[in-house]
């Protein structure tokens, strides 16, 4: 007869997964990706090496669901700012300056962590989450291009592509002043510049 977990033993279980996450997000934080062994992680946690494995069969594992705990909190954060700048009237422009100013800052307050979302070199599976990460990014801006082409607030390109283009050259302005952990105050600024010069068209709804 199979062995059936109690609600009591799953709900220990279920906390012991979200204290061992929230204790690698701390080391990413600190450390990055090569600080998150999985001994590391108990050891942050307060468990057992062993009891990792009742949850992660191994560090590619633990660094996958680490990664998509961070970018649903990241993209989270951006729809949020998102609604914002449209609850308060802000047209195309200013709705896609809403989402490279929140990314871009927020990457800036932790530019370790975000140093190892964007670039630091990991595991193949990570790889593979970094493309769903940009690709999140990339569907987020292009739903606030493309109903401003079809209405003419913009001009004719498209959106995908153009949110692509957005999201690698903001991505790769970013790495390098991440991975100095230094913060330069003209960035953003710059950045949300680019960003309206590539939309095109007028700003003035911004």
């Amino acid at each position: 007869m199979a062995y059936r977990r109690t609600p009591a033993v799953q709900a220990r279980l279920d906390a012991q997964r979200e204290q061992v996450l929230a204790a690698a997000v701390e080391l990413l934080a600190e450390r990055g990706y090569a600080g998150c062994s999985m001994a590391a992680v108990a050891e942050r946690a307060g468990i057992a090496t062993g009891s990792m494995y009742r949850h992660f069969a191994g560090k590619a594992e633990l660094s996958v669901e680490l990664f998509r705990t961070v970018v649903v909190r990241e993209v989270a954060a951006v729809e949020l700012a998102v609604a914002k700048a449209e609850a308060d009237g802000a047209g195309p422009h200013g709705r896609v300056a809403a989402v490279v100013e929140t990314f871009a800052a927020r990457a800036l307050k932790v530019p370790r962590l975000a140093y190892a979302l964007l670039a630091e070199p990991a595991d193949q599976v990570v790889d593979a989450e970094r493309l769903v990460f940009r690709r999140a990014f990339r569907d987020l801006i292009a739903a606030q291009i493309g109903p401003a082409v079809t209405d003419g607030r913009l001009p004719h390109q498209e959106p995908q592509l153009t949110a692509a283009a957005l999201v690698g050259a903001i991505g790769e302005a970013l790495v390098g002043p991440l991975a100095a952990g230094r913060d330069d105050v003209d960035l953003i600024p710059t950045l949300v510049a680019f960003t309206q010069r590539a939309l095109g068209g007028h700003n003035a709804d911004a």
